[in-house]
């Protein structure tokens, strides 16, 4: 065991109250792309500004919605791995867990995590474009996209760029990041707002800052300890052990 990952483990079994933020990099360890991993990033063959704005989804709506059966297809077929396992372990034993996902993926609720705060919303449910109401799936992923009984057209229930989080979701990130003892940063870029700042807000209000990262990111100064490694080797080893 390294000496970064000695302290990260002394930290993470003296918390009880606990919050862990994760980004792509999380995700990629269960076989799902990042965004910006060339050669097979996501976004490698289009225009960002045509399937992730609602601009684009204006334009073409018929393109965005099969492009994003493409992706729903993808990720229902990853599995959590063992690090996403090792999070639900360690919110038996806390007094207060959160996740702060930046994912969309839904494989925290699948590992068993029950205190998750989707950020980014979730592939596999929709809303109506216009007013922004929940819609009911499944729909058929090859067509133009539904409509809503509104009569808006049905979209994914994800943050496109340019849209703003939910402000109850960010309501309750503030409050968790407010009272927690550890903060875990796992596999974010460190480079996305507003999940990129909760690491000096935890650290501003007393919490140790843990980053788990395979490198070094803006965030790794804020740290109290940087991890390098992967989620699934690393997180296992950090969560305290029953008994």
């Amino acid at each position: 065991m390294t000496s970064a990952l000695r302290t990260a483990v002394e930290f993470a079994r003296a918390a009880r109250r606990v919050v862990v933020t994760t980004g792509a990099g999380m995700s990629k360890e269960s076989g799902i792309p990042t965004f910006r991993d060339a050669p097979n990033a996501l976004w490698a063959n289009y225009n960002v500004e045509d399937l992730a704005t609602r601009g684009g989804f204006r334009r073409d709506p018929a393109l965005v919605w099969r492009w994003y059966a493409e992706r729903r297809t993808m990720i229902a077929a990853a599995r959590p791995h063992e690090g996403h396992i090792a999070l639900a372990r360690w919110e038996e034993r806390c007094d207060s867990f959160v996740v702060l996902t930046q994912n969309i993926d839904g494989l925290h609720a699948a590992a068993g995590s029950k205190n998750v705060v989707e950020l980014h919303g979730n592939i596999f449910r929709y809303t109506c474009f216009d007013r922004g109401h929940d819609v009911e799936g499944p729909f058929p992923q090859d067509a133009t996209p539904p409509r809503c009984a509104c009569g808006s057209l049905v979209r994914p229930a994800v943050v496109w760029f340019g849209e703003s989080l939910d402000p109850a979701h960010l309501e309750t990130a503030d409050a968790a990041l407010s009272s927690c003892d550890v903060l875990v940063v796992v596999g974010t870029s460190g480079l996305v707002y507003p999940a990129a700042g909760f690491a000096l807000t935890a650290r501003e209000r007393g919490a140790r800052v843990i980053e788990v990262n395979p490198e070094q990111t803006p965030l790794t100064e804020i740290a109290d300890v940087f991890v390098p490694g992967g989620a699934r080797t690393i997180l296992p080893e950090l969560v305290p052990q029953t008994g």
